[in-house]
C-alpha cells in the first residue's frame, strides 16, 4: 500500500504547476513581453482552476464528504491549504506586474496609467471615446426595494458603484459591467508613446454620466468566478444533445467560488456583496488593481519584436526537401524512397501534411482522401 506522504494531491499539483507558469514571468531573462504574456497565462490558469477544480471541491464540501483522499486531506483541509497556496501566488503576482514588469514596460515607453495621471489632452481624447463607444454599452443597475441585486456573470469584470440622491442623500448600491466586446486597455492617443488606461479606470472617470443628479460616493472593481464543472453522464443520458445544452445553460448561473475585489474595499460594501453571492472568507481575494490580468494580452500583442522571442520557423523534414509544391507525383516519389519521419512543430506543417493532402487532391489517380 501506497502512503500518502509519498503522494502528491492532484490540485496542489496544479497550483506547482502554474507556479512553474509565473516563474516564468518573474524570469528577468525571457523578453519582457512574453513575461506579460506568462502573467496573462498564470491569471487565465487560475481563472479555470476554480471554476472547475476548486468548484468540484466546494461541492463535496457543501454535501459534507470528510473522507481522505490518496494524498491524506479531507476536502475542507485541503481547501484550506489550497486557500493559503493561492493567496501566496496572487500575492507574487502582484509584485511581479506591480514591481518588475510595468516598471521594465515603462523604460520601454508602455506604460499603464490611471486616469489621474493622464494630462489634458489625453483626458479629452479619452472622454470622447467613452461618449462615442463605451458610453452606449453601459447598463447601470441600481439595487434599491424594487431592483434586486443582479446577476453576476462568471469572469465579468465590474464597478461596484455607491451612489446618493443629493437631495434626500439616501445611498444606494449599482453595479456597472465593464463591456467584454471593447479592449480591455485603452490608449490615450500619445504621438510616439505607448500608454494604455484600462477601461474600467475609464469608465469610473465617467460614472457621473451614468448616475445624472447622483453624487458619486464611492467605487471598486470586483469579479466573481462562478462553478463551471460539467456534469454530464454519457452513458445514463437518452438525448445526449439536450443534456449538454441543459448543462451548458445550468453553467452559465453555477454558484459563486471566487469573489476577487480591489484591496482598500469598504468593508460594508464587501461584506454586501459577500453575503449577496454567497461566498464563504475563503473564496475572498484582494488584490492591487487592475484585476482580471488575462487582459494583459492586449500589451504581449504589441508590436515590439526585440521584446519577444525570435519567430519560430520551422524547416522541411529530411526527405520532403526535394518536393516540388507544383509537381503533384513528387510527394509520393519520396515517399516511396522510404518512411519519413516528422516532428512537430520543428518539421514543417505546411511542407509535409498540407502538401501531402493537396498532392493527393491533385492526383487523378486518387480515390478517396481519409482522415482521423
Amino acid at each position: 500500500m501506497v502512503h500518502s506522504e509519498h503522494l502528491t494531491d492532484r490540485e496542489l499539483s496544479w497550483l506547482s504547476f502554474n507556479q512553474r507558469v509565473l516563474e516564468m514571468a518573474e524570469d528577468s531573462e525571457i523578453p519582457l513581453l512574453e513575461r506579460v504574456r506568462f502573467l496573462s497565462i498564470f491569471a487565465s490558469n487560475l481563472d479555470e482552476f476554480f471554476m472547475v477544480r476548486v468548484a468540484t471541491l466546494k461541492t463535496k464540501i457543501d454535501a459534507e464528504i470528510k473522507i481522505r483522499n490518496s494524498a491524506g486531506f479531507t476536502p475542507t483541509e485541503l481547501m484550506s491549504e489550497l486557500s493559503r497556496q493561492v493567496r501566496e501566488l496572487v500575492d507574487r503576482q502582484a509584485s511581479c506586474l506591480h514591481k518588475s514588469i510595468l516598471p521594465a514596460l515603462s523604460e520601454q515607453g508602455i506604460t499603464l496609467v490611471t486616469w489621474e495621471e493622464l494630462d489634458d489632452v489625453e483626458r479629452a481624447y479619452t472622454s470622447t471615446l467613452f461618449n462615442e463607444r463605451i458610453f452606449p454599452v453601459l447598463t447601470p443597475l441600481a439595487v434599491d426595494p424594487s431592483h434586486p441585486f443582479p446577476y453576476i456573470s462568471g469572469l465579468s469584470l465590474n464597478l461596484a458603484v455607491i451612489v446618493k440622491n443629493a437631495v434626500t442623500g439616501e445611498e444606494f448600491f449599482a453595479r456597472v459591467k465593464v463591456p467584454p466586446v471593447l479592449p480591455r486597455f485603452v490608449e490615450t492617443n500619445r504621438n510616439g508613446i505607448n500608454r494604455f488606461i484600462p477601461l474600467e479606470d475609464l469608465i469610473g472617470a465617467h460614472l457621473s454620466s451614468l448616475f445624472p443628479g447622483m453624487v458619486i460616493e464611492d467605487h471598486y472593481t470586483f469579479r466573481v468566478t462562478r462553478n463551471q464543472d460539467l456534469e454530464l453522464d454519457e452513458d445514463e443520458s437518452e438525448d445526449l444533445l439536450s443534456s449538454l445544452e441543459q448543462e451548458l445553460l445550468r453553467r452559465r448561473f453555477g454558484p459563486p467560488v471566487r469573489l476577487e475585489i480591489e484591496s482598500g474595499i469598504n468593508p460594508e460594501l464587501l461584506q454586501r456583496l459577500a453575503s449577496e453571492l454567497g461566498i464563504d472568507p475563503e473564496g475572498i481575494i484582494s488584490l492591487e488593481r487592475p484585476l482580471d490580468l488575462t487582459g494583459l494580452t492586449r500589451i504581449a500583442n504589441l508590436n515590439f519584436p526585440d521584446l519577444k522571442y525570435p519567430p519560430f520557423r520551422s524547416h522541411t523534414a529530411v526527405g520532403l526537401e526535394s518536393v516540388d509544391p507544383e509537381t503533384p507525383d513528387s510527394f509520393f516519389a519520396a515517399v516511396r524512397q522510404g518512411e519519413i519521419f516528422l516532428h512537430h512543430p520543428y518539421d514543417s506543417f505546411t511542407n509535409s501534411v498540407v502538401q501531402f493532402l493537396e498532392n493527393a487532391a491533385q492526383d487523378p489517380t486518387v480515390l478517396a482522401i481519409k482522415q482521423t
